[in-house]
């Protein structure tokens, strides 16, 4: 009976491991559909990041540089800093949302001058207000495939913190996409805009090796600054979370593919263990049996 009852509760744990690797297999295969979605949302957002930081770039490279516009002007002094933090909203991704908090913490922790956060995702709001942060603002719940549209606030509120004062540096965390089994994590520097071969997401987009060009801005260079620089500012807010949501599924389906194999293994390994007790049930039985008829004898 004993044998029996262990080899119906190896029946149970089986058939609740092959579920488990039913769901896991589920959710490999909607990560998969999501990050060549995300992936093409990303592919496309550089050619006009190309152009925009080709035209931000001669701007900027006149003389007077710091005149030309408040959000390329460099403070005197830092007494505030201010985080773009990008994580996810949901879990199941291994260690995506944990890596790239960890890197944002490790960096900022040991600064010297009081640093706030903008937390972009539940789980990386989540991880620091449990550590105590001063959290500005949080966005979450974004669409799957978000437009400029659905993010541009994010890029407008760390443009007013910048230009009221409250901070005099912004820094954006988030996570590269490089391929499918590789996510770095990268922090760059939003504001003041830091230009030339800094940005090397963007400037390796242009793979082209041209002279120089000559441009004629209309109405003037004032207007166009006025213009360019914040949406650029969003504009890179924008691909840092494109950049973001496809690691995230990326991160996704490895991490249920390695479930699903885990589940896999376990449930041969529990097969092979109700086998045995299955056999040890019957062959008790026998015995019982044989034992029984010799008595009779």
């Amino acid at each position: 009976r004993k044998a029996m009852a262990n080899a119906r509760s190896f029946r149970l744990r089986i058939r609740s491991v092959k579920n488990i690797a039913q769901v896991t297999r589920a959710l490999q295969a909607v990560s998969a559909s999501k990050v060549r979605k995300a992936m093409q949302a990303m592919l496309q957002t550089r050619p006009y990041a190309t152009k925009a930081w080709q035209v931000l770039n001669h701007i900027a490279g006149q003389p007077g540089r710091a005149s030309l516009h408040p959000l390329l002007t460099p403070r005197a002094e830092d007494h505030n800093e201010l985080v773009v933090l990008i994580t996810g909203d949901r879990g199941l991704a291994g260690a995506y949302t944990t890596n790239i908090v960890r890197y944002a913490l490790h960096r900022f922790n040991s600064s010297p001058i009081p640093v706030s956060y903008i937390a972009v995702g539940r789980k990386g709001r989540d991880m620091l207000l449990r550590r105590r942060k001063n959290v500005i603002a949080e966005f979450s719940s974004l669409p799957a495939a978000p437009s400029f549209a659905d993010v541009s606030a994010i890029g407008r509120l760390a443009v007013e913190e910048f230009l009221s004062g409250r901070v005099d540096r912004v820094y954006l965390v988030y996570t590269d996409f490089q391929n499918m089994v590789k996510q770095v994590p990268t922090i760059k520097q939003l504001l003041p805009l830091e230009l030339g071969a800094s940005e090397d997401r963007v400037v390796r987009f242009d793979t082209t090796k041209t002279a120089p060009a000559t441009y004629i801005y209309e109405p003037g260079e004032a207007e166009i600054l006025d213009e360019i620089v914040p949406r650029f500012t969003a504009l890179q807010v924008y691909q840092a979370i494109l950049e973001s949501l496809a690691s995230e599924h990326a991160a996704r389906m490895v991490a249920m593919k390695n479930a699903t194999d885990s589940a896999t293994e376990l449930a041969s390994a529990l097969q092979l263990e109700y086998n045995k007790a299955r056999q040890q049930g019957i062959t008790s039985e026998i015995l019982d049996i044989v034992g029984g008829a010799e008595a009779l004898a």
